[in-house]
């Protein structure tokens, strides 16, 4: 019992920092609260829908739904980052556009749609109950997590530059996912063949260690 538990957390909390994503297009940009109201209700009811559609589709289906989700990852981190520096190009012009352009990291994207739809599964399965009751749960969780994270982000008052950033950052970590997956799948199976899986787990983690580094020291020099 205490092993669903956990996994029940576990997934929660994973669902809640997904939402992140949509709270800093939402805290960074310009709109308004009533906007952000709807489109945190907006990802309520999907979730709802998408927890109904749960028992309609075999479980069979996940590993295909995971390698479209790694193509879906290419795609969307384009668009991320493509906007972020569209973004940022316009506001030190005098423009700000990020009214529109948060739309591209907040609105429900094929990748965003894909996890809630895996999470209402997973949690369906784990504690046995119909999905359109997983959908709630999930979807209350994804409503708290935008308007909570909107909250704290735009106390940080941010400008239009920092979503630009922000974006193109989140693109950089989509596209590293989409490369080191599929990678790290295939090393740890040939790792498992040539019994030596120490020599290759690590390398994934380094990599994304360089990225998330560079990322931050890139941000820092922004700031100053």
């Amino acid at each position: 019992m205490s092993y669903v538990y956990a996994a029940v957390i576990g997934i929660l909390i994973g669902i809640f920092i997904f939402g992140l994503k949509t709270g800093v297009g939402c805290g960074f940009s310009t709109v308004k609260k009533k906007e952000v109201l709807i489109l945190a209700g907006g990802y309520f009811v999907i979730s709802i829908i998408l927890g109904s559609l749960v028992e309609m589709v075999d479980q069979s289906y996940l590993e295909k739904i995971a390698n479209l989700g790694m193509t879906l990852h290419v795609f969307i981190a384009l668009v991320l980052i493509a906007a972020g520096i569209y973004t940022q190009k316009k506001w030190n012009s005098g423009c700000d556009v990020s009214k529109k352009t948060f739309l591209v990291i907040s609105v429900p994207c094929p990748v965003c749609l894909t996890a809630l739809f895996v999470s209402c599964m997973i949690l369906a399965s784990t504690l046995e109950v119909s999905g359109w009751k997983v959908g709630v749960i999930v979807g209350l969780v994804f409503f708290i997590s935008v308007i909570s994270s909107t909250f704290v982000f735009r106390k940080m008052k941010k400008t239009p530059e920092g979503l630009g950033t922000a974006m193109m950052f989140l693109g950089l970590f989509y596209l590293l996912g989409a490369i080191i997956v599929p990678a790290y799948i295939k090393a740890k199976k040939l790792s498992m063949e040539l019994n030596c899986g120490g020599d290759f787990e690590i390398v994934p983690l380094l990599i994304l260690s360089v990225f998330v580094i560079g990322g931050y020291a890139l941000n820092s020099i922004r700031g100053q």
